[in-house]
């Protein structure tokens, strides 16, 4: 199979470049920007991308490939760091900018290109860097700017290609086509991948890795770990995979009662219901830290799998979790070593997760796909329409959306909340047109009215947002009557409730989750 290599040196948007590939229909997979080119497969290679990173090219710890990358005769597109990687490698130089490049930015053409067949000079990029090119390497051209600074750099001669801004991101225009024409155009790639191909070689996978032992899997009732569990029951017998809810007390209002129907539809063998719920209140108690309460929610979990664990079960059993690929690079776990941290996931760096994955028997077979890449893998493996487009619900629960102590108060109060915000958009016919949205509890009061009383209440926070693979994210722009009316059904449903806002940040700069 025809395939492209995208060599990670620790960007947030890596995997964003693979499956932007995969989705036209190519093959790609990520290695470490570092690897030994010699100990790289090599077959099907039909061209090379290298990623972006939050380091300097001139900074002590810059990553840098193995400069034999350079002699294996197939095209190399830089993106970002990717492009100041070549220039330095080539001689030229690269400077800080005292103008900043955030954001879109237009690119004009300076040069007839096959990268921009199809592609409109003056387009909408998407810039986030610190560093420009100052002097192009040797046998380098700029081929297009933006309004200070060369955006795309090529060597001809090589079939060497630079862009300065990201054509994986979904804000930039033209981004998938650009890569297209690279990948298809420049390169010469086949278009003959898809989720079947997936399903296959990842169901081979399984069977290889797990051999005849059984599978633990961690149920949050969100789509992930469901989706998870349909994977494992296609690839080994339904006795060998014990499907297992934790109620932590965190959970959305009515939530284990639906994901009891939903589990009973997977015609899964072993499926257990375990309430921890005043366990986890009980860990949560006093910690307010977002960061320090992923951490305890993260290695609970690990600990109730083991204190419930199905006697039935082997003792070198795999643990399955529902992990996607957003949660790996957030959590600083990319390819590469050099990516950084921008918060930590429960399923990722809790320490009895960290321990359990130093084991070699945790398995996680999303975690190289984005939450609309396993909306299409539910959907190819039979599960309902309606369940697959739920809402994204964080593994953490409400945990995370009740800023500072979680208490079983705030929980109650922000279920309820939750409900009706959720209720109403489908009353509205916006739910669906909506790719996330949810309550967030402040720990915050201010003073109201109710009637001729004083009244002192919490103040919540709603949020709702657009996104293709959840690593860029718009606001919803709800009509103002929505939003007021809303806001009144929520204010005088729950007294505690005194003050509703609507949060409009995007993401970047906010996160989807407020921790």
């Amino acid at each position: 199979m025809d395939r492209i290599i995208i060599l990670d040196f620790g960007g947030q948007t890596t995997q964003l470049i693979a499956r932007r590939i995969r989705e036209f229909g190519v093959y790609s997979e990520i290695i470490s920007g570092t690897e030994n080119i010699e100990n790289v497969d090599k077959s099907g290679l039909k061209g090379i991308i290298f990623s972006g990173s939050p380091y300097s090219v001139y900074d002590e710890e810059a990553p840098k490939p193995d400069s034999s990358v350079y002699t294996l005769g197939v095209p190399i597109l830089g993106i970002c760091y990717g492009l100041q990687l070549m220039t330095t490698h080539f001689g030229g130089t690269v400077q800080n900018m005292e103008h900043k490049e955030f954001g879109r930015a237009p690119v004009t053409f300076e040069q007839n290109l096959g990268l921009f067949r199809d592609v409109a000079s003056g387009f909408q990029s998407w810039m986030s860097h610190g560093d420009s090119i100052e002097t192009p390497g040797k046998g380098f051209t700029i081929a297009a700017r933006s309004e200070n600074h060369p955006a795309v750099l090529v060597n001809r001669e090589l079939n060497l290609y630079g862009l300065q801004f990201h054509p994986e991101v979904t804000h930039c225009d033209y981004g998938s086509k650009i890569l297209e024409n690279f990948v298809a155009g420049i390169c010469g790639a086949e278009k003959n991948w898809n989720m079947d191909e997936y399903i296959s070689q990842e169901i081979d996978k399984i069977r290889t890795t797990v051999g005849n032992r059984d599978i633990l899997v961690l149920i949050s009732g969100g789509v992930d770990s469901t989706v998870t569990g349909a994977l494992l029951l296609k690839a080994l017998p339904p006795e060998r995979i014990f499907l297992m809810y934790i109620d932590t007390g965190l959970m959305r209002k009515n939530e284990t009662e639906e994901v009891k129907e939903i589990l009973l539809t997977l015609e899964a063998k072993n499926i257990q219901i375990v309430d921890a719920s005043s366990d986890f209140l009980g860990a949560l108690k006093g910690i307010e830290d977002p960061e320090k309460k992923r951490a305890v929610i993260g290695d609970l979990f690990i600990k109730v799998q083991e204190n419930y664990l199905p006697s039935q079960i082997g003792n070198d059993y795999f643990l399955a979790q529902g992990t996607l690929y957003t949660d790996m690079i957030e959590s600083g776990k990319g390819v590469g070593e050099k990516a950084k941290v921008i918060k930590s996931h429960h399923n990722v760096r809790s320490p009895l997760v960290e321990k359990k994955r130093e084991t070699g028997l945790i398995i996680e077979p999303l975690s190289m796909l984005f939450k609309d890449e396993v909306r299409k893998l539910g959907l190819a493996l039979g599960l309902k329409n309606e369940f697959v487009y739920r809402h994204p619900f964080p593994g953490p629960g409400l945990g995370v959306r009740i800023l500072g102590e979680v208490t079983e108060e705030k929980c109650r109060i922000l279920k309820e909340a939750d409900a009706l915000f959720i209720n109403e958009l489908k009353n509205r016919n916006l739910y669906n047109k909506i790719w996330q949205a949810f309550c967030v509890l402040l720990p915050l009061k201010s003073v109201g009215v109710a009637g001729d009383d004083r009244r002192y209440g919490y103040i919540l926070a709603m949020r709702a947002i657009n996104s293709i693979d959840g690593m860029t994210a718009d606001v919803y722009p709800f009509k103002t009557t929505d939003l007021l009316e809303i806001s009144s059904v929520i204010t005088n449903t729950i007294p505690e409730v005194g003050r509703v806002v609507y949060d409009v940040s995007s993401k970047p700069p906010a996160t989807i989750e407020w921790e």
